[in-house]
């Protein structure tokens, strides 16, 4: 399956991507030259895969009928100061009180199911060209 973004450049910074259906704006932090008017690129990776994971916990516990009253997931991630390349990331759900004991790994299992998390794990080869 082929996925098409578009990418366009609108001022300063700033960095928009297309799929057609949706618009994701990026920008700099102030520090680093930008205006800070949308998450840079780098917080939106990590948050895709924060979210991609949180999906799946939602995911099976809707399709359990588990209650999802603070259901929530934290993330951390830690990045080498000298490559700027992701080093370790911790991902923490907090389930509902009462959450049955016997979910607790089949639910870490469906988290595992990211195809983000999936995709930096095994990354795909790139061919970038000028034209």
């Amino acid at each position: 399956m082929k996925m098409k973004i578009k990418t366009t450049f609108p001022g300063g910074l700033k960095v928009s991507a297309s799929d057609g259906e949706f618009t994701i704006n990026t920008d700099q932090p102030k520090d680093s030259g930008g205006d800070g008017s949308a998450p840079s690129p780098f917080i939106l990776f990590l948050s895709s895969i924060a979210t991609c994971a949180g999906y799946f916990a939602l995911a099976f516990c809707k399709q359990r009928e588990l209650s999802t009253e603070g259901l929530e997931l934290n993330a951390t991630f830690e990045r080498n100061p000298d490559t700027h390349k992701l080093d370790k990331a911790k991902l923490i759900l907090t389930l509902p009180e009462g959450f049955p004991e016997k979910y607790h790994k089949p639910i870490l299992r469906a988290m595992d199911q990211c195809s983000v998390k999936k995709t930096v794990l095994d990354p795909p080869e790139f061919d970038i060209q000028v034209v």
